[in-house]
């Protein structure tokens, strides 16, 4: 599959601090596939750190995206809510064929990258996120669902 030149500029996801990190970047921004009203896209997970350095393709959907927002939404109004004993956790997009996230909202971050079905690795990345980091989130969610053609609700 081919990538199209605005590939370069759609990062969707981007967790990270000045040691380690995950991102998610788009390898296309034309669907892979539409089905049903549903675009189907691929995106790499890339994890960055002095210990393990590796990248995994991550599919998802435009339902996915609403998800993110959801999620992003959630942590944003209710913060405050989670605690050391029971703390966010939240799987993107959600298991399934591909690659997906986990989110764990400890002291530091933890994000999780599974690989799903394929080889079933774990990398755990504890990452120090600022105190803007859900804003900028979905600062980076929406200029990617606009190069998507996707809604921003």
């Amino acid at each position: 599959m081919g990538t199209d030149a605005t590939t370069d500029a759609v990062e969707l996801i981007r967790l990270t601090d000045p040691s380690q990190g995950v991102s998610v970047r788009l390898r296309s921004t034309t669907p892979s596939l539409q089905s049903q009203g549903i675009r189907y896209y691929d995106a790499e997970v890339t994890v960055t750190s002095g210990f393990v350095n590796g990248s995994v393709h991550l599919g998802f959907d435009s339902e996915d995206l609403a998800h993110l927002r959801e999620l992003l939404n959630l942590l944003e109004d209710s913060a405050d809510q989670f605690t050391p004993d029971d703390p966010f956790m939240a799987d993107w997009p959600h298991e399934g064929e591909t690659a997906y996230l986990r989110l764990i909202g400890e002291d530091p971050y933890v994000i999780e990258v599974h690989d799903g079905t394929s080889s079933q690795i774990v990398v755990s990345v504890p990452v120090d996120l600022n105190e803007n980091w859900v804003q900028e989130a979905k600062e980076r969610l929406a200029a990617a669902c606009a190069v998507l053609g996707e809604p921003q609700h």
